[in-house]
């Protein structure tokens, strides 16, 4: 059960005097960049559709919602709530650069700003940027292999990873681990700018989503509320299908 961190070896091995060739060095991160892709891909094709449920548990309360979302790329997202009725209709939208959310109740569409996207989405422990991001791992991160072989009775791949310099991710640093034989994620960790524990991510109960095996829950816990909880269930999952630019639309976010 594990997740993702970087950490550089280089000046440790040039106080060593050992000096891996540039051959070496290019396979291992041509290898380290196409296992990540593979994780990158899990969830994603040209185009997704999802049926999803998320369950929260807070010290205060506990709630679940289900909701549908679609994807189009890496710049079109929309995600809109089912369920419970009070909340039904409540719409977040990612059309390129742009992000929306959209409020049935007051028939409001409000345009988020840099600094409400690391706030909660409807009292979870995840983001508004949580729900609409779409940075990529091989990508933004410069990683490498921290560890590979057993651990608890799992043959397993740990990747360390530190955001690239122009990279616009929130995060100081990411550990990740997954299954040696499936690129499955198990665990992930996140790490803020101090590199103090933010949150951790667990996967688990993995079964045929999209003709493939994925993990469909995803559980997100707080460092600092150890006790509290946000699962994120998939109960369904289309890749590839095909979708409509005016989907992506903010007259399309508002429709119920």
């Amino acid at each position: 059960m594990y997740k993702r961190v970087f950490y550089y070896s280089g000046l440790l091995l040039l106080l060593l005097g050992a000096f891996p060739t540039y051959a070496e060095t290019e396979d291992s991160v041509d290898r380290v960049k196409a296992l990540l892709s593979k994780v990158d891909d899990l969830w994603r094709g040209q185009s997704s559709y999802a049926i999803t449920s998320m369950y929260v548990k807070t010290k205060h309360y506990e709630r679940t919602m289900k909701m549908e979302g679609w994807s189009k790329g890496k710049e079109k997202t929309l995600l809109r709530i089912m369920l419970p009725l009070r909340e039904k209709g409540t719409s977040t939208l990612k059309s390129d650069n742009h992000i929306y959310t959209y409020l049935p109740k007051t028939d409001r569409t409000i345009k988020l700003t840099s600094g409400m996207m690391v706030g909660s989405w409807m009292g979870s422990h995840l983001t508004n940027d949580d729900l609409v991001k779409e940075a990529r791992l091989e990508e933004d991160y410069t990683a490498e292999i921290s560890f590979e072989g057993m651990r608890e009775g799992q043959n397993i791949i740990e990747f360390s990873l530190v955001p690239k310099i122009d990279a616009a991710v929130v995060w100081g640093k990411l550990k990740l681990i997954v299954l040696a034989d499936s690129n499955i994620p198990l665990v992930e960790y996140y790490y803020d700018e101090d590199f103090e524990l933010a949150r951790t991510i667990w996967f688990s109960d993995i079964q045929l989503l999209a003709g493939r095996q994925r993990p469909a829950v995803l559980t997100v816990i707080p460092a600092d509320k150890p006790e509290e909880l946000t699962q994120f269930i998939y109960k369904h999952l289309s890749l590839n299908v095909e979708l409509n630019d005016s989907l992506f639309s903010l007259s399309s976010l508002k429709k119920r």
